[in-house]
């Protein structure tokens, strides 16, 4: 049945630096006509993502194939009825990779297309690579081709952002400036860590807020002692790490390297 289908090229563009490289790359080697810009949206993203993502659309000359669930991760944990978190983040199963496979299967059922997925990810990050690839390899319907560019076809280090700032005249997502290790959901993840809502309260103490509002809405709602963070395995709300903070020096916090226990998510690609 693959062999049947013409085989078509989708960029997984996160809005990031190393899957705009990727797709870069893809279209130069297989053409616009056979290429993809695939890009599935929370509606928690940083604004900026969304202008750093058309300007490299129109770099490359492929429109952005955008997906959106409707849904916002809030909405997503009070439907689940579970606040993500670390170890589990519903959000990214539902906005992301859900409208991932429905959009690839439609590929397959609807225009008899066979999809080759291209991850930006990079050799630090092997094993997110090694578990994309397994969870594509197992996909109940049919196998699901994946590569990382910047794994395995690269030979020499490749200053991405470099690329795209000096070469192709595109500023980097403002994120990246302001010391995030991603810019998933504008800061607002539910997988990062202690390090990374230091960061957040540190920078956007307004969207640190919402989040902690969110947070103590789900707690509320549900009658439940959850939270996104733990601490000596036990639940720490994002409002107790805050008044911690504002009792102590944040200065602190952020030179805690300890601190910084984020666990990449499914739909980080940068």
């Amino acid at each position: 049945m693959m062999s049947k289908r013409k085989p078509v090229h989708v960029a997984m563009f996160s809005t990031g630096a190393a899957s705009a490289y990727v797709a870069y790359n893809m279209v130069q080697t297989y053409g616009k006509e056979n290429s993809i810009l695939f890009f599935t949206d929370t509606l928690w993203e940083d604004e900026d993502n969304y202008r750093f993502m058309q300007e490299v659309s129109d770099y490359i000359g492929v429109d952005i194939t955008w997906r959106v669930d409707g849904r916002t991760p809030e909405e997503v944990f009070h439907d689940v009825r579970f606040l993500g978190n670390s170890r589990m983040a519903k959000c990214s199963e539902e906005l992301k990779v859900r409208q991932t496979l429905i959009f690839l299967e439609s590929l397959r059922d609807d225009y008899k297309l066979e999809p080759i997925l291209y991850f930006g990810i990079g050799p630090h990050e092997k094993h997110r690579a090694d578990n994309l690839h397994a969870f594509y390899e197992h996909n109940p319907i049919e196998p699901i081709e994946t590569r990382f560019p910047m794994i395995d076809t690269f030979t020499e280090d490749v200053n991405v952002k470099k690329i795209i700032q000096n070469e192709w005249g595109i500023q980097l997502p403002r994120m990246y400036e302001l010391g995030f290790t991603h810019a998933n959901c504008g800061g607002r993840c539910v997988r990062g860590g202690f390090g990374h809502y230091t960061q957040l309260y540190n920078i956007w103490p307004d969207r640190y807020r919402e989040q902690e509002e969110m947070e103590e809405r789900f707690r509320q709602v549900f009658n439940k002692d959850v939270s996104i963070l733990k601490r000596d395995g036990k639940p720490f709300t994002l409002r107790q790490y805050r008044e911690q903070m504002e009792r102590e020096e944040i200065h602190k916090f952020l030179k805690q390297s300890d601190y910084d226990d984020t666990v990449p998510c499914v739909c980080t690609t940068f």
